[in-house]
């Protein structure tokens, strides 16, 4: 991924980034280009105009291996924004068994929210280390704890107790600093230390039924484990594993979960990208497939309100569609981009054909 910023990467700029990664395709790498500038200067538009320019998808077509998948990832990543490939022909019609579309747009809020949790810890790493060495140095040195004065006692005799812990104190903290200096030299790394881990119980419940949790959007585990007290486990490592961990530990503490998912579904609606391959597979080819064409037919239009824009419910929230960019590919041996239904072929209105790779 290069480091300049949208407003820097012009359609050539970015079919001259893609060129480093795929092979010939230049018709491909214009189409995505321009669909991604186009997303660039929406964000530019202010007021009621922004939501009025909608996206325009993509179907990319060729045969295995010339690069369809691989173009709309390097886009992604160049965009730094949450992608997903999913596989058309893996879904099915509601009110039957497997995963409805509906699931692809959750898999992609997931990915996005571990994009930003991991942008927002690489944040606070810093800090997140400087705890985590504190709570080891607790471990190797524990803090002076003032002792109790029993009441009556002379002044004298507590006036005398208190100088004797203030210079216990200051030797303490002098052994700590040099300590300290030992732990960021890494003089200390395999001298080992036990420590008190914190673990989430695990939560043994399952659900049957004819749709997986997941695609319910609901994460039983999760409610549970925040429901249930966090248990501390007693762990014997390395100073230096003992550092990693903590600093996880002590990261999670201090990013705000609540920004994370806001921050997450804002891209997923502004930049999201996701990738339909194997759309052949659910056009009508006459019944030549592997499956009835009530169901590709089926899954064709419940996928198209996702591609049109609809709300989903996700655990983090409700997701707009209507911005996201869908690029679809298939080899479309069997079938031809006409076999689709009508209002499909209308919202993937620009088609590319694919070169087979030469030697």
């Amino acid at each position: 991924m290069i480091n300049k910023s949208m407003k820097e990467l012009t359609p050539g700029n970015i079919v001259e980034e893609l060129d480093k990664y795929i092979i010939g395709q230049t018709d491909a790498k214009r189409a995505v280009a321009i669909a991604l500038r186009n997303r660039w200067r929406r964000q530019q538009v202010e007021g009621v105009l922004k939501d009025e320019i909608l996206p325009n998808n993509i179907i990319l077509i060729g045969p295995t291996g010339v690069g369809k998948t691989e173009i709309s990832r390097r886009l992604a990543k160049l965009a730094a924004a949450p992608f997903i490939k999913v596989e058309a022909s893996k879904f099915t019609e509601v009110g039957y068994v497997g995963r409805d579309v509906e699931s692809m747009i959750r898999d992609l809020t997931d990915f996005a929210v571990n994009m930003v949790k991991a942008e927002k810890t690489k944040e606070v790493q810093s800090k997140a280390e400087e705890l985590a060495d504190e709570r080891v140095l607790d471990l190797l040195i524990p803090p002076v704890k003032k002792p109790h004065t029993p009441a009556g006692q002379p002044q004298q005799f507590t006036e005398q107790k208190q100088e004797e812990v203030s210079s216990e104190e200051f030797q303490n903290q002098k052994t700590r600093e040099w300590m300290k200096q030992k732990l960021k030299n890494g003089e200390m790394d395999t001298k080992m230390v036990e420590f008190d881990s914190h673990t989430t119980p695990a939560v043994g419940m399952q659900v049957l039924g004819p749709m997986g949790m997941d695609d319910m959007g609901i994460n039983i585990q999760e409610i549970m484990g925040n429901l249930m007290p966090k248990k501390k486990k007693k762990r014997k490592t390395a100073i230096a594993e003992a550092r990693k961990i903590l600093a996880e530990e002590e990261a999670q503490k201090l990013i705000d979960m609540e920004t994370v998912q806001k921050e997450a579904i804002k891209r997923v609606e502004e930049s999201g990208i996701v990738f339909i391959d194997e759309i052949d597979k659910v056009a009508n080819s006459g019944g030549k497939g592997h499956c009835p064409d009530v169901s590709r037919e089926g899954v064709q239009r419940d996928l198209l309100p996702i591609v049109e824009g609809t709300n989903v419910n996700t655990k983090y929230g409700i997701v707009r569609t209507d911005h996201i960019l869908f690029i679809a590919s298939g080899a479309f041996h069997v079938s031809k981009p006409s076999d689709l239904i009508p209002e499909m072929q209308g919202r993937f209105p620009i088609r590319v054909d694919l070169k087979r790779l030469t030697e």
